[in-house]
């Protein structure tokens, strides 16, 4: 199989759009296919794992390099010419490349990764999440099949028009992240030097952004014997310092691999309060981990966590919920481990190589149905995309 990959975000970026991408570039490397990556030109490599990777023209947007339409990706996808289109969180770069395989010939599959009318909703631009929908519609309409990593973001979808739509979720991996690791003399250094009095560990993992709403974490202002710690850093650091000031919080920065997962091996609760995650990748590593999570009702956690058996969910603006969750776990041992089991069980079956094989069947059955032309809906002109992305100031 030969699969070009058009990603919105890729190398040096680290996000959850460049991991999945990676991931599925390292199940292709290993089942034999072939495979080229097209993304914004940010200082990305020339290759990846052997497979060639071309940078496309892009403009910085909110610390992130947004790809622009070219007309070097047609000639791309032609020169290469791919059985299938995967197309990473479509934008402007994906909508085109979709467009593209289509005129060529290529079925494609767009994977739903983030949510830009939630960012829309949270920035207060009123009409513009309608717009945004439009624009996310319209981009997904393009492609043969669009997967969506969630059942609340499958409803979105729907619910906005976009037609053709499947489940896909994402891989842990299951030796990286384990309870086992609890034991290792690393992460017990790790525990000592941020709970050197024994506190009860409340982490969290990701990007310190405004849709993680880390500031909410101040409802557990007052509770006795825990200590905070974020692993990440972002724009909100200013910001949730602030807010947490005068609480027991420690900082650990970005981290990846081994570091990471020492530091999962670290936390006893993992809390993470955003309410616009389409999935919940720090969700399933928390529970490979053996932790219980806390996390809002809404979008991806709903589908992983299992409230009251592997962690608990809370209405997304009740603090005071939020606060007796972490209470309770941190109250209670015997509860955390329990909670810790039940998640390791959940995600069991969720690695990535079963992750990547139901993947590699969306594959093969757009491509045994051939494009279904659902692209020449689109305006030729990639351009107009442009413009009506322009129209919502986002």
């Amino acid at each position: 199989m030969r699969v070009a990959i058009v990603s919105e975000s890729f190398l040096p970026t680290i996000n959850g759009v460049t991991t999945s991408v990676r991931k599925v570039l390292d199940h292709l490397k290993a089942e034999g296919h072939e495979a080229m990556v097209i993304c914004p030109s940010a200082g990305s490599p020339a290759e990846y794992n052997g497979f060639p990777v071309h940078a496309v023209p892009s403009i910085a947007y909110r610390q992130f390099p947004m790809g622009l339409p070219s007309p070097s990706v047609q000639a791309l996808l032609r020169d290469f010419e791919p059985d299938v289109l995967h197309a990473a969180s479509p934008f402007l770069l994906g909508g085109q490349a979709i467009g593209a395989a289509s005129r060529l010939g290529v079925p494609s599959v767009a994977i739903f990764q983030t949510d830009v009318a939630g960012y829309a909703r949270r920035n207060h631009l009123g009409a513009a999440t309608g717009l945004a929908w439009r624009l996310v519609r319209k981009v997904h309409d393009l492609a043969d099949l669009t997967l969506a990593p969630s059942s609340a973001s499958a409803a979105d979808l729907a619910a906005a028009g976009v037609e053709r739509i499947e489940r896909w979720g994402r891989g842990v991996d299951l030796e990286a992240y384990h309870p086992r690791t609890r034991t290792d003399p690393d992460a017990l250094a790790v525990r000592r030097s941020i709970a050197p009095g024994g506190e009860v560990v409340v982490g969290f993992v990701g990007r310190v952004a405004p849709e993680k709403r880390l500031e909410t974490l101040e409802a557990l202002r007052g509770i006795h014997g825990i200590r905070i710690v974020i692993v990440g850093d972002g724009p909100s650091v200013p910001a949730v310092t602030k807010a947490l000031k005068g609480m027991p919080v420690s900082w650990l920065g970005p981290l990846s691999g081994r570091d990471l997962a020492l530091a999962y091996a670290a936390f006893d609760i993992f809390v993470t309060p955003g309410t616009e995650e389409t999935f919940g990748q720090t969700i399933q590593e928390a529970h490979a981990a053996g932790l219980p999570v806390v996390a809002p009702r809404v979008g991806g956690p709903i589908d992983l966590v299992d409230d009251g058996t592997d962690g608990y969910l809370y209405a997304p603006d009740d603090r005071a919920r939020l606060r007796l969750a972490v209470y309770r776990l941190a109250s209670d041992a015997d509860l955390r481990a329990r909670f810790g089991e039940a998640g390791r069980r959940a995600v069991l079956g969720r690695s990535w190589q079963a992750i990547c094989g139901e993947l590699m069947q969306h594959y093969e059955r757009v491509i045994a149905n051939g494009s279904s032309g659902a692209s020449e809906k689109s305006v030729k002109d990639p351009a107009n995309l442009t413009k009506l992305s322009r129209s919502q100031a986002i």
